[in-house]
Formats: C-alpha cells, sequence, structure tokens
C-alpha cells in the first residue's frame, strides 16, 4: 500500500546542499514539512526554506555538526518544539573522508565513523522514539557503493557504509514492532563533486553498464518510493547505474 505525504514530517540531514536539497526539495513538493538540517551552509539552508516554502509547506532549519552527540539532542528538541511528531527520517548528511590505510590518523577515522555511521544510529533512536508514541514511521539511510564494495583510497567511508547498511538491518527489525519501517539506498555516481574533470567523470560513466551517470532526480525518486510503499523493510537498494555489476569499460555496446 502506497502512504500519502502531504501534512508529513520529514527530516533531511545534510539537507541544505548537493542530493540533500534535492530530496528535501521533492518530499516538499509532495506536500510534506520539511526540516532542513545543515553544519556550516547557512546561505543554501536559507535558500532551500524559501524555496520549500514556495510549494505551500512548512519548513524548519536546524544546525549542527552531527559527529557531537549533544547537537543531535538538541535539533530534536527543536522539531518535538516546532511539529510534535516526525514522520520521515532521512540520513543524509556525509563526508567523504579519504587516506592511505597505514596512514590514515585517529581524528580522520573517528570523523568518518562519527557522521556517517554514529549519527545515522542516534537520528534514528530519537526518530524512533517519536515514531513510536505516534504509531509509526519511516527511516532511510542514504549510502553509496562503497559500503558494498571496498574504496581502498577511502578506507575509514568504506568502512562507515558497510556499517550503515548493517544499521539499517538492525533498526528494521528492532523497530518493525511499532510500525517503524527502515531502509537503505545506495547511490552511484549521482552528482559529480565539485571542479572535477570532464574526463574523469567521462571515465567514471563509461565503466557503468548504463554508460551514464544518474541524477539528484533518481535520488528524490528513491525516497520517495521507499516512504511510501510500506510493505519495504530492511532492504538495501542500489540506485547505481548497475555500478555494483562491476566494469563495464570493455564490454561492446
Amino acid at each position: 500500500m502506497y502512504q500519502s505525504l502531504n501534512g508529513k514530517v520529514v527530516f533531511v540531514t545534510g539537507g541544505a546542499r548537493r542530493v540533500g536539497r534535492a530530496i528535501a526539495l521533492g518530499f516538499a513538493a509532495e506536500g510534506a514539512h520539511v526540516i532542513i538540517h545543515h553544519s556550516a551552509s547557512d546561505q543554501q539552508a536559507n535558500q532551500t526554506a524559501e524555496e520549500i516554502a514556495a510549494l505551500g509547506v512548512e519548513s524548519l532549519i536546524v544546525k549542527g555538526d552531527y559527529r557531537r552527540h549533544e547537537d543531535i539532542i538538541e535539533n530534536f528538541e527543536q522539531i518535538r518544539a516546532r511539529f510534535g511528531r516526525l514522520d520521515v527520517m532521512i540520513n543524509s548528511a556525509s563526508n567523504f573522508e579519504q587516506g592511505n590505510f597505514l596512514e590514515i590518523p585517529p581524528e580522520s577515522w573517528n570523523s568518518a565513523l562519527d557522521l556517517n555511521l554514529t549519527a545515522p544510529f542516534y537520528c534514528s533512536q530519537l526518530a524512533g522514539r517519536m515514531m513510536r508514541d505516534q504509531g509509526g514511521g519511516v527511516i532511510i539511510n542514504i549510502g553509496d557503493t562503497a559500503g558494498m564494495q571496498p574504496w581502498p583510497h577511502r578506507p575509514q567511508h568504506s568502512v562507515s557504509k558497510a556499517g550503515l547498511i548493517m544499521l539499517t538491518q538492525v533498526t528494521a527489525r528492532a523497530l518493525a514492532q511499532y510500525n517503524i519501517r527502515c531502509n537503505c539506498l545506495i547511490f552511484g555516481p549521482i552528482l559529480r563533486t565539485d571542479n572535477l574533470p570532464d574526463e574523469v567523470w567521462n571515465r567514471v560513466e563509461n565503466r557503468l553498464p548504463l554508460k551514464r551517470s544518474g541524477d539528484v532526480g533518481d535520488a528524490v525518486r528513491a525516497c520517495i518510493f521507499t516512504a511510501t510503499n510500506d510493505y519495504i523493510t530492511g532492504a538495501s537498494i542500489p540506485i547505481d547505474g548497475g555500478e555494483l555489476l562491476g566494469d563495464a569499460s570493455n564490454e561492446s555496446s
């Protein structure tokens, strides 16, 4: 059964920029009120809130460094005070720490694990308590293909995203009794990083079986699908153009 998002309250961490911003706007277009989290993107958060308001729904901006547990708690207090409920929790905030395996310092390892894995746990815990009390809800974790195949130049990122997949399964099992579903979306190449040369991005696309990258619309549609289909839980769903199938750059067309 598909559930309407009209009037629901949706929280998107990392919702001021890039893919998170697109997800926030996508849910607003479906009639949901949206909480926009950011850590240092004041201008982008304000712009996103203005665009949400133009869609005729409410928004709330919350700011915090989600490597800090106390910031997460403070933001959830703001959400409870403003809306009193939470229907969809989207753990999108992430960093992409990289380094040589033999040289990664503790602060880089901890930064990746704290933001990419520990923060989604605490957000899911706090969201889960609210959802339990209101009779149900949805949690969506945003992963990427590093969680399913090792990225040797980003060991800490790969491990954090692999942990996010297991966190998704544990959350789904633990909270199903409260009518709370949890799924993980595994994104492949969807939005190129700033200043990435065309030739590098073209090589990335050429390795994909579909021979093209995705776009933020693919991310938005996947989020809305998992939020509204009430028979999906504990799933890790690739939205990756076939990246996890292996390198297709030498295959004939």
